[in-house]
């Protein structure tokens, strides 16, 4: 299992436990993170599992592609750290992953 950690911009932490191989928004919802709607079902359609991720953990989480970006834009809020739920697929080696919600997000 992995851990994910899920910090809301007032600074509410859930941590939730999941199986390597599902995606941060998959975990999210199963988790009942309410910051995290991802209404399109993980299909990159929209940006309601928009996510901050940390800096030191990028490299693990990898780049966005060039569809996740043009959705991003869509996104309220966006900066470098944005990316989407639905494109990040846990790693074992992601084990401790602690990512950060929007403001504009529940």
């Amino acid at each position: 299992m992995v851990k994910v950690t899920y910090v809301e911009h007032d600074g509410v932490r859930h941590e939730v436990e999941a199986r390597p191989g599902l995606t941060l928004r998959e975990v999210a919802i199963q988790g009942g993170i309410n910051a995290i709607e991802g209404e399109c079902g993980g299909a990159c359609a929209c940006a309601t599992c928009h996510i901050y991720v940390p800096a030191d953990w990028q490299p693990l989480t990898g780049s966005a592609s060039a569809n996740e970006l043009a959705m991003l834009e869509c996104a309220n809020d966006p900066d470098d750290r944005s990316r989407l739920g639905c494109q990040i697929t846990l790693t074992a080696e992601m084990d401790g992953l602690t990512v950060l919600t929007p403001r504009s997000q529940r």
